[in-house]
């Protein structure tokens, strides 16, 4: 009989071709045909067939498809008496689309990548002759319907599935080296990807948010620096026993001190006044019999100018930052101006206008991004 006859390659190729059409992957998803499956109890004609773009580039002759289906063993496929018409044998229905196929779809799968990106399927289908039997390759593409260089495979059973993972030549295709997995591991290392690239994205959001803030604040402070010249008065001399009230008390009714940058038992400090450090010490002086003491110690002041100043300004600035976020953690009790640096907490600096700097809150994202969605490979014929 016909089905004793060695298969041509052209006619292997029409009936794996065929019987892919007709196959437990592509039928349930194949709108088309199944519409013509309800015309005449399951038959198309040849004629339809020959309509399918791949199987019609293999041959435009319905007697090698004939010949072909009459000469394949897997009994997939009936043949019409006037050999006119196929279609799926009653005797092989379609496997019910429930959990347990997929269950047993996903064990039966193998990944492959890295193929190079020209590669077509009759290239990667000759590969695989003689590696197990398979019913399936899909070829995946991008949204541009380019191949990405990966396949998914699926054979017959879960046992030549595994035997194909541990074939020794299946580690390379024409000098390429192959990635080969189980479905199961390739989904595992692509759910770790993405755990990874969810980490990544979300530090790298948490690093730009930080670095904004950053710039922004050294914006604001670069504004500050510039708009209060000619305000900060430095001090020195044996202070041992004089505490920033004793600033406060000296300068009463001179100028309006803001901030003290003083600690209890040093030699040398800065005064911040809220307007002009140079008429507030003048005044002081003069009101004091041109010589300004404190406890009746020799002080010697000056006032600050240039890039001096900035660097002294720029001091205070952070230190009345660092005393707001540490008051705002405490609830918000306490003066954010008023205590300087050192001392006991709500007496040195005083401050009889609040400052004008304040930090920023930083505040950090801890949801979690969502993964953009992977895209669709649209439905291809065997994998092409």
């Amino acid at each position: 009989m016909a089905e004793n006859q060695e298969m041509s390659p052209v006619e292997m190729k029409v009936a794996r071709q065929v019987e892919y059409y007709f196959g437990d992957h592509n039928l349930p998803r194949d709108k088309f045909l199944k519409e013509q499956l309800q015309l005449d109890d399951g038959w198309v004609t040849l004629e339809t067939m020959l309509k399918f773009n791949r199987l019609k580039s293999l041959t435009t002759d319905s007697g090698v498809i004939v010949a072909a289906l009459q000469k394949s063993k897997t009994g997939l496929l009936e043949i019409s008496e006037d050999k006119t018409k196929i279609r799926r044998s009653p005797n092989k229905p379609l496997p019910e689309q429930n959990d347990e196929y997929k269950d047993a779809l996903k064990h039966k799968s193998v990944y492959i990548k890295g193929f190079p990106l020209e590669t077509t399927l009759d290239e990667i289908q000759e590969w695989l002759n003689g590696k197990g039997t398979i019913e399936n390759i899909q070829m995946r593409r991008n949204l541009q319907r380019q191949f990405k260089g990966s396949v998914f495979i699926c054979f017959e059973t879960e046992e030549s599935s595994k035997q194909f993972l541990e074939r020794s030549d299946i580690k390379s295709f024409k000098d390429n080296e192959m990635l080969v997995l189980s479905r199961e591991d390739y989904h595992a290392k692509k759910a770790e990807e993405r755990k990874q690239f969810k980490a990544e994205t979300k530090a790298k959001a948490r690093q730009d948010k930080e670095q904004q803030q950053k710039h922004a604040e050294e914006k604001e402070m670069g504004l500050l620096l510039d708009e209060q010249t000619g305000c900060l008065l430095k001090f020195s001399g044996e202070l041992e026993d004089v505490s920033r009230e004793d600033f406060h008390e000296l300068f009463s009714g001179h100028g309006k001190i803001k901030w003290v940058d003083f600690t209890r038992g040093a030699k040398e400090g800065t005064l911040l006044f809220d307007g002009n450090a140079k008429e507030a010490f003048e005044k002081a002086k003069e009101a004091y019999g041109g010589e300004l003491k404190i406890k009746d110690n020799s002080v010697t002041w000056k006032v600050l100018e240039g890039d001096e100043e900035k660097e002294e300004m720029k001091k205070i600035i952070e230190a009345q930052q660092e005393s707001f976020n540490r008051s705002r953690g405490r609830g918000g009790r306490g003066r954010s101006g008023g205590r300087g640096r050192g001392g006991r907490r709500g007496r040195g600096g005083r401050d009889h206008g609040r400052t004008q700097y304040q930090g920023k809150k930083t505040k950090l994202d801890s949801d979690d991004e969502d993964d953009a969605p992977a895209a669709k490979v649209a439905k291809t014929e065997n994998g092409s």
